[in-house]
């Protein structure tokens, strides 16, 4: 063997052996399978949205049923009916009338639902949020001018939605508010305000539609976006297929430079030709 050739090839990867290559081995095998994990829960995600929403396209496109076939005094509102386009006959009750505080509309402005029971004809009361009205003051300590609903008996069609919690929304039900105002819309915790039998959940309505000087209407649901999820599965797979590569090109330029350093050692070593 060429004297320079064996030299070269000498214990030219035992820095391999190092304690920084040791590490930066040990952090690249670290990262490979936590990437993988990442990936398969964004793909999780991916398909748990993409369920929602094909959920929340059916109950849209069903056809209207009469709340009382899916709603009834404790009954909590599933996922598949959430959502569902309902009716209702009765009449409004604007004596026992509040409103949802801290609630925005379409253009983030801070205001109020307004909440109205509605009294059925076959018994019982159906929560309806009747839209959005902006704040009087900063204050919103005194209850807002409501728009007054229909007078009568009239028919009404909205989105069956379930209670509202803490958990599932995010915001705090305090105490100690102003008359007539509450933080969550909450079935039974108004049977208990109005002494009656709720139905379970409310009613956002649509119709009869708003008009000018009346609520504004809520938004109709968006569909969450789940190929971002599929996006994001993606890069990490693609981030853990990286990481080998980029352990092997790192060894590469390693060695590379570690044999460049040793070649004017291995030419002074050759032996003078005869």
């Amino acid at each position: 063997m060429h004297p320079t050739t064996e030299l070269y090839g000498r214990g030219v990867h035992r820095f391999l052996l190092s304690r920084q290559w040791v590490i930066i081995t040990l952090v690249g095998l670290l990262l490979i399978p936590t990437m993988i994990w990442l990936g398969t829960w964004q793909m999780d995600r991916h398909d748990e949205r993409a369920a929602r929403n094909q959920l929340v396209a059916d109950a849209l496109a069903a056809d209207p049923v009469p709340v009382e076939r899916l709603a009834s005094p404790g009954h909590a509102v599933t996922r598949a009916e959430r959502y569902r386009t309902v009716t209702a006959e009765g009449r409004f009750d604007t004596d026992d009338e509040v409103v949802v505080r801290r609630r925005t509309n379409a253009d983030d402005e801070v205001g109020f639902h307004v909440l109205t029971p509605f009294v059925l004809d076959s018994g019982g009361v159906l929560l309806v949020n009747r839209g959005w009205i902006p704040a009087d003051g900063p204050s919103q300590t005194a209850f807002p001018e409501v728009p007054a609903p229909p007078r009568g008996e009239i028919t009404i069609r909205g989105r069956l939605m379930p209670d509202e919690t803490t958990e599932a929304s995010g915001i705090k039900d305090l105490e100690g508010l102003p008359d007539r105002q509450i933080m969550l819309i909450n079935s039974e915790q108004e049977a208990e305000r109005l002494g009656a039998r709720v139905l379970g959940g409310y009613v956002a309505l649509t119709a009869p539609e708003p008009k000018d000087g009346t609520p504004q209407a809520l938004g109709n649901p968006g569909n969450e976006n789940a190929a971002l999820n599929y996006a994001y599965a993606i890069q990490w797979w693609l981030f853990a297929a990286a990481v080998p590569v980029g352990w092997v090109v790192l060894v590469r330029r390693e060695v590379r430079e570690r044999t460049a350093a040793r070649k004017p050692e291995a030419e002074e070593a050759e032996p003078a030709a005869v």
